[in-house]
Formats: structure tokens, C-alpha cells, sequence
């Protein structure tokens, strides 16, 4: 950056002044774009508020007050409460998000009145300058005015290509730079940049796609959506115009099979679960741009990560630099001594214009060598190029030549195996070794065609993070296999990687034999750790894996792994490392500390297996509703239970110990498909259900029992069912567990004795008890018998096919 900002002195690149953005604000012309992904906190209250089911229960609340049906609006408290408490967490969770974002935002090297500072992109006005380097997203349409710099335009155009941009090129905003320094100045901003009208044609198509449990949720919605009008019409037709009954019975009745079949608690349960577990994650540094990560990351069988930044610390330690002794083609050691390599490189470090951590310990390096006046040359640079991530090497021209920094394979070619021998010590330790070469040709940037002479090597270390070892103990533990992709020596990073506790991390790989999609294809099943890999190529591994089945993640913290992260099944980035890869990731890290992953896989665990548990719980009670009602439509009876007395079975063994459930720790893998699981988990108690008091409702108008009679005996037999039903999901059994269920069991007893008449209960006959004493037992024995039978044909149906359902 330096080196840039005494350009801007050379050409007079003043900016701004403070006058003239303050009238560019007054005119709009702001980086402030009005598109936002995010729901604002009206839109919050109008999507929980203003619901297809809300629509129906407040006909049905009309209905029954018509009819004069006061006590069973039972339902109605439950109903406001579940749309409160949706709205309260969902701001809060916005407002968590927002706090966090902040510390994640984008910022942009401005020059205004003649200096160089530091802002939010969003302050950016029209007709700024900006200082665009390595690493950083370019946040508006610009024109490069100085300088050169290589851009990836990928997640615009979907071509992975690094494109050269030099003075008077035009800028995307939305695309990064991969190397180099310029100056541009901004000509679109806000609601007028490419990626501002690309998010808007993009919000204008739809939402973002949607994790497999929201999908199967909202499928499990509309279908019930779909059919509880019809049916319910054709109940209070049958009711009312066919078996005589009155209004206020017909009606009753039906609302009583609509309230049953509506799944009202499950949308909130999801919401406040994943509400929850985002600020939970806040709370421990970590951002989550989409929610639908938690599910994937939790799903995931497939981590590829990077060596630095990741497995070790971001920064770099220079450890030594030592002669070529094979640099002449001969076999002869480089005429210059120790002392001659150190100050050129110390030169080229000063003249680099990259700023990764590499560069940064040799720019320490030469800093120090030149407070201590040593015999650094201290030469001008006639030009410099940047790092390159597919080329493996960056260069810097002086006036007596051109020299090379970089990767030894890459620089060297066929000619690498003459120094090979003097780098493999230095990897077998986990050293990064960098060779200096100098370079007898032309058109470097595009790669190499004179000769080249190697000089020395520069070997440097990263500290391998103190809570590798554990966290990969974890995933191994949990039967997530690890790739270790990166750009170094496979030798080093499998060195590395052994270190860190990798499982068969001596299984490594140099990406560049790998040229082919096949050869990719059969390598990400045979190796582990893979060396020397371009952007494209992390990419080409990602898609391998994938199309072997795999759910794959993949965490980076460079421009150079952004490719890569775009195409996974989620993504995950280090704060510290570049702006463009926390933007395009799903999930930042922003502490940067990879020990935090088992963290979001535990949370997503935690919410999908125990949204999986209490959904089969609301599901149990829309199966038992439709079925039944289809039932009283095939027989031509009336539907059984009243509002009330359906509210009160779904309020103790439904909706209460779902949602205390929901918050139980469960660190379970997911298995299977969120939908198969639900409903599988589901069906015994619903057809149990359904079965019973279908019986009673037989035996009703066998014996001549009254509705009231049969409806309070339906009631506690559904209730008893709804327990062991409640028993059978919470297992295995823990304290909190026992008194989440003994809790509900006293509350229901509570309110059938001291509420009868709030929920339409009745005082039995002798004869009736003994009738529910009856099928309390029997249903019992009928819900073990189906429980045990569903479980049997789905594992003769899982053992015929080879993968869990």
C-alpha cells in the first residue's frame, strides 16, 4: 500500500474533497443500496401475522361466536401467543444479526482531500476514489485511473478466469481482486451498481433456496392447506343438511376437524428454534449469512479446509533462507553469498506489491534488515507483478533483471526435481518453502518462457492453531472425513496436517498431476490432503465430491478459495482473512477461530433432529384429524371432539413438551430425509389414534352413548396415547425429559378435573369409564404393535435398497 500511495502522489490523486461528498449525499448519490435480503421488522410482523392459517382461524373465531360457541375459542390464546413469540424472537434474532454484521461489514481505502482513510463502503459517494488491493470486493461500478490489478469475475459471470485491469478499464462491482494495487474511481453506486440491479432482477425471482426441513416443512403446509377447506365444508354439509344437527353443533364439529388437521406450531417451533440457535452462534463470534447453513453444516459428511488460517494461525514466521546448491544447470552452488540473497530479497520484498501473509513476514524481515544496516541494495522496482494463485508465483523487474518468488514446482517445471532434494527436509517439517529464482525472458505475467536461475530458498512456518488437534478429534468422531486443499507442498501441509491430528493425512497428492476431471474424480476418494492446487481446481474437488453424494463444506479465508466456496454445499470464512471471502461464505467465523465449527454443527444438529422429534408430535394430531374426518364422511357421523377439548390434547401433548423438547441438547448425526423421518415417526399414533376412536365411535351408536360422553372419552383416550406417543420420541430418557412429561401429565389432569367445562368435558358413567379403561389398554397395545411394524417394513425397505431412507 505504501508503495501505491507515493503513486498518488506522483499523479496527485487527491479525491474528494469534504464539500463535494457532502453535496453528492445531499443528491443520493450514496454506495447505500435499498436492496436488502433481509426482512425488515414490519415485514416480520406481516408474514407472522398475516398467514394463510391465521386467515382460517379467525373465520373459525367469527364462526363460533356466531353461534354463540364461547368456550371453545380455547385455541385462540394459544393461536396470539404463537404469533407474539414469533415476531418477539424473530426481531430479536434481526437485531443479534445486524449487531454482528456490523463487525463483518465491507470497508473501502478512500482518498478524500488528499489522504487515505478507512470507511463502511455504504459512505462511499459517486466520483470517489478508492484504493483496491489484494483480498478486497470491489463494492461499486468503477474505472481504474492508476495501477493494475488482476479481478475474478466469478460470481458475476460464472467464468473463473482472473482478468487483467489496467488504467481505464471498467470495474464490477461484485467482483474481487486477486492481485495487485490500483486507484479507481467509482461511476455507479448504490441501487445503480451491476450488483445492486443483479440482486434486485434476483429478489424480483424468488427467495433463496431452501434447506431440505423448511422445504418439507412448507410441503407438509400446503398440502394440509390445500384440503382442510373441502373437507371441512363437506363435514358441516354432512352434519348440518344429512344427519340433522344443528348450527352450533355443525359447526363445532367441523371447526373441532379443521383446528386438528391445522399444524399451527410447527412453523413457530422452526422459527424460534433457528431463532435461537443464531444468537446462540452470535453469542460465540459466529455470523450466519444464510440460515439454511445450520441445517447443511449439519448434514455435512465432507469438510475441505485450507492449511493456513485454518488447521494453522493466518500469520507467517520467516524461519531461513539458505543458498541454491544446485543452481547452475551443472549442479553448481550459486556465486552469491548469504548475505547477497538476503538483501535481494529484502529488496523485492520492499518492492512487492502483495500484502499476504507471505509478503508480510519478509516485508518484517526486510524492515528489520534495514533498521540494522545491513547490505540491502535498497534498489528501485521497474515494475512488479502480484502473486498469482494459478500461475504459483509473483515477480518484481530491477535494472539488472527480472526475479521470481514463488512456488519451486512452478517455477522450475521439468527442471524441479535438480533442487527437489535440498526443499524436502524443510517440508518434512511443515515448512512452507518458497524458492527465489531469477528470470532471463519476457512476458513473465503470462507465465514462464526464458530460463530461469534459482538462487535460494526462503522457508516459513505457520503455527499450527492450539485447538487443531481437538476440534478434528471431533469430526473424526462424527464421521466427517477431512480434505486438507491448499496450495502448498503436499509435502509440507500432509506434514501439517499430521501434526494437527488429520486422520491418513500421509495420504497426499501434488494437484498438479492432476489434469484431468478424472483423474480429480478418482483422487478425492484416494487421497487426503491435496498440495499445490489452483482456484479452479479447489473448485473441480468440491464437484467431485458432490457428485460421489457427498454433503461437502468448505472453509477458506482467501480470494483463492472463494471459487471453491461458492459451489459447496455451505461455506464457511475467516474474518481475518480477505473481505471478498467473508461476503460470499454462508458462515464467518468472526474471531476467525476454526474451534468454533463443532459449535454450528452441534447447533445444527441440536435444532434438526429435535424439530424432526416435536414435528412427528404435530403431525400425529393432523394425520389422526384428516383421517378421522374422512372417516365421519365414509360413515356419515359427526366429527366427535369439540375445539376445546382438541386444544387441550394438542396443549400438553403437543405443543408444550414440543417446544420444551426443542431446546434439549442432541448432538445425534442426522439420518435420512427430515420428511420420511417425520412422517414414519408419526404414523403409529396417528392411525392408533384414529383406530380408537373410530371403535368409540362405533360403540357409541351401538350402546347409545351421548356425543358428550364419547367426546370426553375420545379425549383422554387421545390423551394417553399422546404420551406414550411422547415417551416413545424422547427416547432416550433423562431427567429433563421425565419432567417435561410428567409436567404435562399434571397439567392435563389439572385441567380435567378443575376446567371441565372450559373443555368441554363431561362426568362419566360407570359404564363409560370401564369402556375408556378398555381402550386406554388397547390402544396402548395397538400403538406398540404398529410402531413395531412401521419400524420393520422401513428396515426391510432400507436393507433392500442399502442407504437409509
Amino acid at each position: 500500500m505504501n508503495q501505491m500511495k507515493k503513486d498518488s502522489d506522483s499523479i496527485n490523486i487527491t479525491g474528494l474533497t469534504d464539500e463535494e461528498v457532502r453535496q453528492r449525499v445531499e443528491e443520493g448519490l450514496t454506495n447505500k443500496a435499498d436492496i436488502s435480503t433481509d426482512k425488515t421488522t414490519k415485514e416480520i410482523v406481516i408474514s407472522n401475522v398475516f398467514t394463510y392459517f391465521n386467515l382460517i382461524f379467525l373465520v373459525i373465531t367469527i364462526l363460533l361466536i356466531m353461534v354463540g360457541s364461547f368456550r371453545n375459542l380455547t385455541f385462540l390464546p394459544i393461536i396470539i401467543g404463537n404469533t407474539v413469540i414469533g415476531i418477539v424472537q424473530e426481531i430479536r434474532a434481526k437485531k443479534t444479526l445486524e449487531k454482528m454484521s456490523l463487525l463483518n461489514a465491507l470497508h473501502a481505502d478512500v482518498i478524500r482531500n488528499g489522504s487515505v482513510k478507512q470507511i463502511s463502503t455504504e459512505e462511499l459517494v459517486k466520483d470517489d476514489v478508492i484504493l483496491l488491493t489484494a483480498g478486497k470486493q470491489i463494492c461499486a461500478d468503477a474505472v481504474v485511473i492508476s495501477g493494475n490489478i488482476q479481478v475474478n469475475e466469478s460470481l458475476l459471470t460464472g467464468e473463473a478466469d482472473e482478468v487483467e485491469k489496467t488504467e481505464g478499464s471498467t470495474l464490477m462491482s461484485g467482483s474481487f481482486v486477486v492481485s495487485g494495487e490500483c486507484y479507481a474511481r467509482l461511476e455507479k453506486v448504490g441501487n445503480e451498481s451491476y450488483i445492486s440491479k443483479l440482486s434486485l432482477e434476483a429478489k424480483s425471482m424468488g427467495g433463496k433456496e431452501q434447506s431440505e426441513m423448511i422445504r418439507s416443512i412448507n410441503l407438509i403446509v400446503k398440502w394440509v392447506g390445500i384440503v382442510i377447506i373441502p373437507i371441512g365444508l363437506i363435514l358441516f354439509w354432512q352434519s348440518h343438511f344429512v344427519n340433522g344437527e344443528s348450527i352450533t353443533k355443525s359447526v363445532t364439529s367441523t371447526v373441532a376437524a379443521i383446528i386438528g388437521m391445522i399444524p399451527e406450531g410447527l412453523y413457530l417451533l422452526t422459527t424460534v428454534a433457528l431463532a435461537l440457535s443464531t444468537m446462540k452462534l452470535a453469542r460465540k463470534k459466529v455470523l450466519l449469512h444464510d440460515m439454511k447453513s445450520i441445517e447443511t453444516l449439519a448434514r455435512v459428511d465432507v469438510l475441505c479446509v485450507d492449511k493456513t488460517g485454518t488447521i494453522t494461525e493466518p500469520d507467517m514466521k520467516l524461519k531461513d533462507i539458505f543458498l541454491c546448491k544446485n543452481s547452475g544447470a551443472d549442479g553448481t552452488q550459486t556465486a552469491l553469498t548469504i548475505d547477497e540473497l538476503k538483501s535481494l530479497i529484502s529488496d523485492y520484498a520492499n518492492a512487492s506489491v502483495d500484502n499476504n501473509a507471505t509478503m508480510l513476514a519478509l516485508k518484517a524481515y526486510a524492515a528489520d534488515a534495514l533498521t540494522n544496516n545491513t547490505s540491502a541494495l535498497h534498489r528501485t522496482a521497474l515494475s512488479q507483478q502480484a502473486f498469482s494463485s494459478s500461475l504459483k508465483y509473483g515477480s518484481v523487474t530491477f535494472s539488472d533483471g527480472t526475479y521470481l518468488l514463488g512456488a519451486p514446482e512452478f517455477i522450475m517445471h521439468d527442471d524441479f526435481s535438480r533442487i527437489e532434494e535440498e526443499i524436502i527436509p524443510y517440508a518434512d517439517k511443515g515448512d512452507r518453502v518458497l524458492l527465489f529464482a531469477k528470470y532471463d525472458g519476457e512476458n513473465v505475467e503470462n507465465g514462464i518462457n526464458g530460463s530461469v536461475t534459482p538462487l535460494g530458498f526462503v522457508a516459513l512456518a505457520n503455527p499450527i492453531r492450539a485447538n487443531a488437534v481437538k476440534t478434528f478429534e471431533y469430526f473424526k468422531s462424527q464421521g466427517v472425513a477431512i480434505k486438507v486443499i491448499s496450495g502448498d507442498n503436499p509435502r509440507t501441509v500432509s506434514q501439517i496436517a499430521i501434526q494437527a491430528g488429520i486422520e491418513n493425512a500421509e495420504s497426499f497428492v501434488d494437484a498438479a498431476t492432476l489434469d484431468t476431471e478424472d483423474k480429480i474424480a478418482d483422487a478425492v476418494n484416494k487421497y487426503t490432503v491435496f498440495g499445490r492446487v489452483t482456484p479452479k481446481q479447489k473448485k473441480q474437488l468440491v464437484k467431485a465430491l458432490q457428485a460421489k453424494g457427498h454433503t461437502v463444506a468448505m472453509t477458506g479465508d482467501g480470494v483463492n478459495d472463494i471459487l471453491a466456496m461458492k459451489d459447496a454445499d455451505c461455506s464457511v470464512a475467516m474474518a481475518s482473512g480477505s473481505e471478498a471471502a467473508a461476503q460470499a461464505a454462508q458462515v464467518v467465523l468472526l474471531d476467525s477461530d476454526f474451534a468454533h465449527m463443532p459449535d454450528v454443527v452441534y447447533e445444527g444438529r441440536r435444532v434438526v433432529n429435535n424439530i424432526q422429534r416435536s414435528a412427528s408430535l404435530f403431525l400425529v394430531k393432523n394425520i389422526f384429524s384428516l383421517l378421522l374426518s374422512l372417516f365421519s364422511v365414509i360413515l356419515m357421523v359427526t366429527y366427535p371432539l369439540e375445539p376445546a377439548q382438541v386444544s387441550l390434547i394438542s396443549m400438553f401433548t403437543i405443543g408444550v413438551p414440543g417446544f420444551l423438547l426443542a431446546l434439549e441438547p442432541n448432538k445425534d448425526r442426522i439420518k435420512g430425509h427430515f420428511i420420511t423421518n417425520v412422517m414414519l415417526k408419526a404414523l403409529p399414533g396417528g392411525l392408533t389414534d384414529v383406530i380408537a376412536v373410530g371403535a368409540l365411535v362405533v360403540c357409541g351408536e351401538v350402546f347409545c352413548i351421548s356425543d358428550a360422553s364419547i367426546g370426553t372419552i375420545a379425549t383422554l383416550v387421545l390423551s394417553v396415547v399422546g404420551f406414550m406417543i411422547l415417551f416413545k420420541i424422547s427416547e432416550p430418557l433423562n431427567g429433563m425429559k421425565y419432567a417435561v412429561i410428567i409436567g404435562n401429565i399434571a397439567g392435563l389432569v389439572f385441567s380435567g378435573f378443575f376446567l371441565k367445562k372450559l373443555f368441554a368435558l363431561t362426568d362419566l358413567s360407570n359404564i363409560c369409564i370401564l369402556l375408556m379403561i378398555v381402550f386406554g389398554f388397547a390402544a396402548e397395545s395397538l400403538f406398540r404393535n404398529l410402531t413395531l411394524l412401521v419400524e420393520k417394513l422401513r428396515g426391510s425397505y432400507e436393507k433392500k435398497k442399502g442407504f437409509n431412507v
